[in-house]
C-alpha cells in the first residue's frame, strides 16, 4: 500500500492543500480546505491509496507560504511529480519554464510545449495539471488576456496574476 501525506495551509488566496509524495515531490495541489479533492486529480499509476494528514510538509509548506509572501521563486525547485501523455507531460514541462509576471497565451504555451498548432491540447494540459502553483497552469491566458479556465475558479487565478505582476 503507498501512503502520501497532504497538508493545508491558510493563504491570502484562501486554503491551499497540497499531496506529496514520501520523497517530498507534489503530486497535487490546490486552494480547497478539502484534500479529497485533490486525491482524484492524481494519475492513477502513482495515486496513493491513502492519505495522512500532516500539519507540515516541510521544505512543500516554506515555499508555499513564502510564495504567497511575495517570493514568487519560492516554487520553483520544489519537485512534481505527474504522469499523463507524452505531450501532456511536455506540456506540463513547459508550463513551469513560464516565469512569474510574464502571463502567456495559449497558442504561445502550445509553442513552448513543442506543438504550436496544438492550441486546444495545451489548454486540456492546463485543465488537467494536478499540481496547481508549482506548475503554474494560472500563467495561461486567452488571446487578448482574458482569464480563460482555472479549476480553482477566477477568483484565485486573478489574484495569483496580480500577486505576481507586482
Amino acid at each position: 500500500m503507498t501512503t502520501a501525506a497532504v497538508s493545508t495551509v491558510d493563504t491570502e488566496a484562501g486554503p491551499f492543500s497540497v499531496v506529496a509524495d514520501t520523497d517530498g515531490a507534489v503530486l497535487a495541489s490546490g486552494w480547497t480546505a478539502d484534500p479529497g479533492d485533490l486525491h482524484p486529480l492524481i494519475h492513477t499509476a502513482i495515486r496513493p491509496a491513502e492519505l495522512i494528514t500532516r500539519a507540515d510538509l516541510g521544505e512543500v509548506t516554506k515555499a508555499v507560504l513564502a510564495y504567497h509572501e511575495g517570493d514568487l521563486a519560492a516554487v520553483d525547485g520544489i519537485p512534481v511529480r505527474q504522469r499523463g501523455g507524452e505531450f501532456m507531460e511536455a506540456a506540463w514541462r513547459a508550463l513551469r519554464t513560464v516565469p512569474a509576471g510574464h502571463p502567456v497565451s495559449y497558442a504561445e504555451y502550445a509553442a513552448l510545449a513543442g506543438r504550436p498548432a496544438a492550441v486546444r491540447a495545451a489548454a486540456t494540459a492546463c485543465a488537467r495539471n494536478p499540481a496547481a502553483l508549482f506548475v503554474p497552469c494560472h500563467r495561461v491566458l486567452r488571446t487578448g488576456g482574458g482569464l480563460g479556465g482555472f479549476r480553482w475558479g477566477p477568483v484565485v487565478k486573478r489574484w495569483l496574476l496580480d500577486h505576481e505582476s507586482g
